[in-house]
């Protein structure tokens, strides 16, 4: 009986280490999340960098005047008597 338990028992572990969440069979997938992780990751890391070059372009002891110039008019819809808009869609 002890025998049985016991074989029943290994037998689960080891059914467990060949199919379970982080067996053999699932390895393959947890390498392709890691990649597509990574690639996320990278995608993430160059979106922060724009944001912090926009950020200190921001500062308001040296603001770029292009930028506060872009912001005012897309924010506030401002326009200058002498230009023209034009609305691509």
């Amino acid at each position: 009986m002890t025998q049985g338990v016991a074989l029943v028992a290994l037998l689960g572990m080891a059914g467990l280490a060949i199919a379970g969440p982080s067996g053999l069979l699932a390895w393959s997938d947890n390498l392709r999340m890691l990649d597509q992780r990574k690639a996320e990751l990278g995608q993430l890391k160059i979106e922060r960098d724009e944001l912090k070059n926009r950020v200190a372009l921001l500062d308001p002891s040296n603001t770029d005047p292009d930028l506060a110039a872009e912001l005012v008019r897309k924010n506030l819809n401002v326009v200058k008597d002498d230009e023209v808009v034009m609305l691509l869609k």
